[in-house]
């Protein structure tokens, strides 16, 4: 099995967003590029789970237009309030 290999990409910014790109590096001790390699991991890892969210959203939706199943807002209310107590109870049961 092969190792992956970085390759390089080219970005585009506008002075202004270099400058300040440059500056934020400059006051943290770090070079550009690895800014901006942060930056992108960062944004990946936010809407990665951005995503799987909206696909898990989705998912209950259709299991809900399918079944009919659900807990009231109060229900899961109450359960939250528990939980944040430190009460370790199990979630309420879903029904019609």
């Amino acid at each position: 099995m092969t190792a992956a290999v970085a390759r390089p990409m080219s970005v585009k910014l506008d002075p202004d967003t270099r400058a300040r790109l440059e500056h934020l590096a400059e006051s943290r001790r770090r070079t550009p590029h690895w800014m901006l390699r942060e930056a992108v991991a960062q944004y990946l890892e936010r809407e990665e789970k951005r995503e799987s969210f909206r696909h898990d959203t989705l998912k209950a939706w259709e299991e809900y237009r399918t079944t009919g199943l659900h807990v009231t807002a109060d229900e899961a209310d109450a359960w939250l309030a528990q939980l944040a107590e430190g009460n370790d109870i199990e979630p309420p049961e879903c029904h019609v």
